[in-house]
């Protein structure tokens, strides 16, 4: 896989070193992310007498771009790994068993004056990452295999995505495990009516299998806008989001998710307020007619749901209580280059059930970042996480004897760019 993967690379170098069109662009960018952690509650809480972890992993990535004005090509291939964590070495200390995959791999084919369409493994990302998003803070990141029309009309922007993702190359019948989506389509249309003001609407059919060995899809549908307002100092956003159709089991989906969040800027200080509401469940099992827990699908987690990342999957994670998030934060520009930023959240279940304690409220975390970016394709930075729980929050993760949470971080990231074939 490896020679595979290092072939196709220099042949990709070699075409479009030695075949460029007139007005063509050739670019090769890397990626190198280095992120040490300490993690004493990272994910849970810490239990008592438990021992932190620390753990360096790595993101290497080198992506290869080609431009002309009716064709766009990308290859991104990227390693993923733990320092030390490979399963087998060699006498000479060389790694054995790499991690070597392919992040994005597409191209984009212009269609005359209505826009683009788009085909392969690609990063999608759209207004603030709610339910469709990239998930940077993972090394892997996220990509999507899809097909997607960028289309642009007046003042309007319209694309349309779709996938079908497959396990195996079967020869009959389409499983797949019902914890992933089968199918998923969508519609983006956005304009942005003045300097500022804008505005999105984003509807996705999210399609699951009913089980991991049958045929039968259901769909989920998300519909929502998204707004912006921003003029020197003030930035207003919000998102309203609201879900129906079917869930895995095929039952009814009447759930919705609330985002406010404004700031103003003074001088170097930019203090702001938020919300994120996300609709749970207040009944479980066979008295449960209709789901009301909002799945955010493919949407950001530890952007929005705190770094020290207790609330991934809502489902198991608040007993399909959904979470209720109000934050407040202060960003502080020391230059322009060093920058500093304060997240405090208060989280609470939006809805009790037999599964959940009878008490809301789970707790407070804080989250501090410190970044400094040295260079054009250089930054550093570091941040630290508690969390302070409830009983409630205890109970909710089964940890009785829990002792102080925290987790810290220090990462270190180098985007060059390696070579860059100006235009002719």
């Amino acid at each position: 896989m490896k020679k595979f993967y290092i072939n196709t690379v220099l042949l990709f170098i070699a075409a479009f070193l030695y075949n460029t069109e007139a007005h063509a662009q050739f670019k090769v960018d890397a990626q190198l992310r280095d992120r040490f952690e300490l993690r004493d509650g990272y994910q849970k809480l810490a239990a008592e007498a438990s021992i932190p972890a620390t753990l360096i992993s790595q993101r290497t990535r080198i992506s290869f771009s080609y431009e002309t004005e009716n064709l766009r090509f990308k290859i991104t291939p990227q390693d993923i790994r733990l320092w030390g964590g490979d399963q087998t070495w060699s006498s000479s200390g060389v790694a054995n068993n790499t991690t070597i995959g392919l992040f994005e791999g597409y191209a984009e084919v212009k269609l005359g004056s209505l826009g683009w369409v788009s085909a392969g493994r690609q990063q999608l990302k759209y207004d603030k990452e709610r339910i469709l998003a990239a998930r940077n803070w993972n090394q892997n990141g996220l990509s999507y295999d899809a097909l997607v029309f960028k289309l642009k009309f007046s003042e309007w922007n319209l694309h349309l995505g779709s996938s079908w993702n497959s396990l195996t190359q079967t020869t009959f019948d389409n499983p797949y495990p019902t914890n992933r989506i089968k199918s998923y389509n969508f519609l983006w249309l956005n304009r942005k009516f003045s300097d500022n003001f804008s505005a999105s609407l984003l509807h996705i059919a999210s399609g699951v299998t009913e089980t991991d060995s049958t045929n039968t899809l259901n769909f989920r549908q998300t519909t929502g806008i998204y707004s912006e307002y921003k003029n020197d100092n003030l930035n207003i956003w919000g998102n309203v989001y609201y879900q129906y159709g079917q869930n895995q089991k095929g039952t009814d989906v009447n759930a919705f998710l609330i985002d406010a969040d404004a700031s103003y800027k003074i001088g170097n200080f930019t203090p702001g307020i938020g919300l994120g509401y996300l609709s749970g469940n207040s009944k479980t099992g066979t008295d449960q007619t209709t789901d009301n827990l909002f799945d955010v699908l493919y949407g950001a987690r530890h952007k929005y749901f705190g770094f020290i990342d207790y609330f991934r999957s809502f489902s198991s994670h608040t007993k399909q209580g959904g979470l209720a998030d109000y934050y407040f934060y202060l960003d502080y520009k020391f230059s322009k280059s060093v920058s500093i930023r304060n997240i405090g959240h208060y989280f609470q279940l939006a809805q009790t059930n037999p599964t959940t304690p009878t008490d809301k409220n789970l707790g407070y975390e804080n989250d501090l970042v410190l970044k400094y970016k040295f260079s054009d394709w250089g930054a550093l930075e570091s941040g630290y996480a508690f969390f302070l729980p409830t009983e409630s929050l205890k109970t909710l993760q089964g940890v009785a004897n829990d002792k102080f949470s925290q987790f810290f971080y220090l990462q270190l990231t180098i985007t060059p760019t390696l070579f860059k074939q100006q235009a002719q």
